[in-house]
């Protein structure tokens, strides 16, 4: 793919849209240590275009973050916290039970709640969880930032570096340092449901 069609497939990113989107994947890239141009080769994304999505000059598309993902092993929630704020006093933002942005992975089904508002401090999100076995994960998820976690309903164990597994079942909540290796299984019937809050 050139950098001329992959550009056609960007819009630019206003001084209020712009996310940590760039920053995690210029920090997923190095600790794979690739260059620009193999990051590019491996998600098909022109190495100009990857530049300036990693510098923030651009914001990227659903698919172009998708690739992303899967050639650099990002976790979603860490590509969708919003850096810095508006400076606009009494911002609100609404999403009807059901309607939030769905973001799948092999493990988990994320929906986004309240997408709308940019630079935000931290991101809600409904997911289920997908995964019954820590196999299932080709890494540990890690990225910036603090987490809060609540049981909507079924049962899961939370795996992380440095702490034994933890059950969690519905009404149990868990915060915990996002930069530390996790990951969470569903052990129920029916796949738990969590709503989780990324916190930059």
């Amino acid at each position: 793919m050139s950098d001329e069609q992959s550009n056609d497939n960007q819009r630019p990113a206003g001084e209020d849209a712009r996310t940590s989107i760039g920053p995690a994947i210029r920090q997923a890239r190095r600790a794979k240590g690739w260059t620009l141009e193999e990051a590019g080769r491996a998600a098909g994304v022109g190495r100009s275009t990857l530049s300036k999505i990693e510098n923030s000059q651009t914001q990227p598309t659903f698919e172009t973050v998708r690739r992303l993902t899967e050639a650099l092993d990002i976790s979603t929630p860490q590509l969708f916290l919003q850096s810095g704020r508006s400076g606009v006093a009494g911002r609100r933002d609404f999403t009807p039970k059901g309607q939030g942005e769905v973001k799948e992975t092999p493990t988990y089904i994320h929906e986004l709640l309240c997408s709308d508002l940019t630079s935000k401090r931290m991101v809600p999100y409904i997911t289920r969880i997908k995964a019954r076995d820590i196999s299932e994960f080709d890494n540990w998820i890690r990225h910036d930032g603090e987490e809060f976690m609540y049981v909507i309903s079924g049962e899961l164990v939370f795996v992380s570096e440095h702490y034994r597994p933890t059950t969690l079942k519905a009404g149990d909540s868990l915060y915990y340092d996002s930069g530390m290796g996790h990951g969470c299984i569903s052990t129920s019937d029916e796949d738990a449901m969590v709503l989780w809050v990324s916190l930059e």
